[in-house]
């Protein structure tokens, strides 16, 4: 069994009004991840992904290519802690929060 690990990722190009957040809310679905993902104001999208392992790396490979129409030309993985995914919306695994 792989252990559970939260990354924040910050990811850029040209990754905002192309889809990138409802393609990454789709993947941590497939992936049964939670955490959450958003635009932020100054172009980048930020999520945050908690899961196995395994299936956050694949998050993680996923996130470096983006939808079709995306152009991704830099991920930045960190660490994070537990206390961010408080962060999703209540009753939620996974959620697509507000432009911050």
């Amino acid at each position: 069994m792989s252990a559970r690990m939260i990354r924040r990722l910050v990811v850029r190009g040209r990754v905002q009004g192309v889809g990138y957040r409802a393609f990454v809310e789709d993947e941590a679905a497939a992936l049964g991840l939670e955490g959450w993902v958003r635009n932020r104001r100054d172009g980048v999208v930020e999520a945050l992904i908690s899961g196995p392992q395994a299936a956050v790396e694949a998050m993680i490979g996923a996130c470096r290519r983006g939808p079709y129409s995306a152009h991704v030309q830099g991920l930045d993985v960190m660490e994070a802690t537990p206390e961010l995914l408080q962060q999703s919306l209540p009753g939620e695994h996974f959620s697509v929060l507000p432009t911050i």
